[in-house]
């Protein structure tokens, strides 16, 4: 099995709601996406996947958090904009995307750092 893992960031505010204290109120983060995927054979190539692609393909799914209020973006306008929940949003947009299915890779995780020593990881299984 191979896995390759690519890393983004964007910055964006939020609040916590159901939350007393300090990230009750707003507050900004530039937050860093990893994405980890996973495949069993290598294309003629040698790779498992060009990362230029999923660095698309997350930039696709990213570009409408990029400095905005999370707490304004669906789904984040009904649910809280946490780590867990902005890692579980994140795994299950990519794994929409077709192109990774076409290739038999398997987006097998997401973590998402709010700050350098603070994250949430989401993936399946």
């Amino acid at each position: 099995m191979y896995e390759l893992k690519i890393i983004q960031w964007f910055s964006a505010a939020h609040f916590l709601r159901h939350y007393h204290g300090r990230c009750e109120n707003l507050h900004g983060h530039n937050w860093k996406v990893e994405v980890m995927v996973e495949g069993k054979t290598l294309g003629e190539s040698g790779m498992l996947l060009d990362f230029r692609e999923i660095k698309k393909i997350t930039e696709k799914i990213l570009a409408p958090l990029d400095h905005q209020l999370l707490n304004r973006v669906k789904p984040f306008n009904r649910i809280n904009p946490t780590a867990e929940n902005l890692a579980s949003y994140l795994f299950n947009q990519l794994i929409k995307y077709q192109k990774l299915s076409a290739k038999k890779i398997r987006v097998k995780a997401v973590r998402v750092w709010e700050s350098e020593n603070s994250c949430a990881t989401y993936h399946e299984g």
